[in-house]
This record gives structure tokens, C-alpha cells and sequence, in this order.
């Protein structure tokens, strides 16, 4: 079983900066905005990336890289059956644009906030490898791949002014350890 990428791991993991691999080498399965299980206040605005380590050794590296990479990693925890979950601040640059994207107004986030996200990605079609605009971008840019997307989707046209992207539904944006008993 595998879970649809929360908002928050679409357009908030990137903004960390994690070095490029090293998630989904260490068993990144999602984040979140909230915990369901954990009633500590942080003092600043926070986000939970979830992990399902394969290589303990090897995510305890990680994590000791990451508390030495960055001063946004504020806290780390252990569920059972392999889960770990590493808490990250928000950088304060990216509040407005946090709001936005949670309000679900992804086009009217600042430029400076765009440009975190602005590096092509590969994607691979049968045998090659071409690059393309990543997602984000696209969602920025209201494409017109996109549009056509949901408008096939939902069967109507979307209009210039609208989104081309879900909106933020924050019950999605929690974690439910209990619900991730057959996620790997």
C-alpha cells in the first residue's frame, strides 16, 4: 500500500533543502503538519516528516548529518514498528507563503518562495530521460497541462482565476500512526 503526498510534503519538504536522495534512501514516507499522538508545543511552526528506515545505522547517520546540516531539525522520535518521525521548523522567510499554500492559493505565493523550486527535474518514458518542469512549477505557473488534467477529471472548465491544484484539507495534513500499520 503507498499514500498520496500530503500539500505539505509537495511544497514544505523542498523548502528544507534535505540533500537530494537522501530522503528516499532513508525510508521518507510522507509529512505532516501535526501528529494525532503527540501533545508537545513547539514553540515555532513545525512540520513531521515520517520515516521507515530500512538501515537503522544508516538513518542514524542521517539524522546526525542533518542536526549538523541545519538548525531547522528540532526534534526526533521513535514509533514502533520502525517508524521514526523528525520534526523540522519553518523557516519565518516562508510564513506568508505557507499560509498561501495552505489557503490553497499556490500561484500567489512570492517569487522568492517559486524560485525554491525552480530546478528541472528528469523523468524517465520507456528508455529516456528528459527534463522537465517539476511539478511545483506548474502548479505555480497555473499549466496548461494541468489545467486540461483536472478539467478532464472533474468534467469542467476551470477558469483563469482558479487553482490548478487540490486545496489544503488539514485532516489529511495530520499524522495517524495507527493508519500506517501496512505502509512501507
Amino acid at each position: 500500500m503507498s499514500i498520496a503526498s500530503t500539500i505539505t510534503t509537495i511544497f514544505l519538504v523542498p523548502t528544507l533543502k534535505v540533500p537530494k536522495g537522501k530522503l528516499v534512501e532513508n525510508g521518507f514516507i510522507n509529512a505532516y503538519v501535526k501528529d494525532s499522538l503527540q501533545d508537545l508545543q513547539y514553540p515555532v511552526d513545525v512540520i513531521f516528516l515520517l520515516f521507515k528506515p530500512k538501515d537503522l545505522n544508516k538513518f542514524r547517520e542521517f539524522l546526525i548529518e542533518e542536526y549538523s546540516r541545519t538548525e531547522s531539525v528540532i526534534d526526533d522520535y521513535d514509533y514502533e514498528k520502525g517508524y521514526v518521525v523528525v520534526v523540522y521548523k519553518i523557516s519565518e522567510s516562508i510564513k506568508k507563503d505557507v499560509i498561501l499554500v495552505r489557503q490553497g492559493q499556490y500561484s500567489k505565493t512570492s517569487p522568492e518562495f517559486q524560485k525554491m523550486f525552480d530546478i528541472p527535474v528528469e523523468v524517465k518514458r520507456g528508455d529516456t530521460i528528459k527534463k522537465e518542469v517539476c511539478l511545483q512549477m506548474r502548479i505555480f505557473k497555473k499549466s496548461a497541462d494541468l489545467r486540461e488534467y483536472w478539467e478532464n477529471k472533474i468534467g469542467q472548465l476551470i477558469g483563469p482565476n482558479q487553482e490548478v491544484w487540490e486545496t489544503y484539507n488539514e485532516e489529511k495534513e495530520i499524522l495517524n500512526i495507527k493508519s500506517m500499520a501496512d505502509v512501507q
